[in-house]
């Protein structure tokens, strides 16, 4: 794999992970690479979607589990088929 896409990978993973210093450590490197913002961004921006659909999944299983009627998913969540 190339240094870049290993690098972005990192940082949606740091973000997914909900790692702050993990995240800074891969965004330090990928502006040192130069690796173009829109690419940077798009990289945190994914991991925000993947973050917030296992949100929305785990309080639906949740009220699920406690018998209640679970909310209604976002159209966002709902194209993934509920699933991440």
């Amino acid at each position: 794999m190339d240094e870049k896409t290993n690098t972005l990978i990192c940082l949606g993973a740091a973000a997914a992970a909900n790692c702050v210093p993990c995240f800074e450590h891969f965004l330090a490197r990928a502006r040192a690479m130069k690796l173009a913002e829109e690419e940077i961004s798009e990289a945190a921006d994914l991991a925000r979607k993947i973050l917030n659909g296992a949100h929305v999944y785990l309080w639906r299983s949740i009220e699920s589990a406690m018998g209640r009627e679970p909310q209604p998913a976002p159209a966002c969540f709902e194209t993934s088929a509920g699933k991440c």
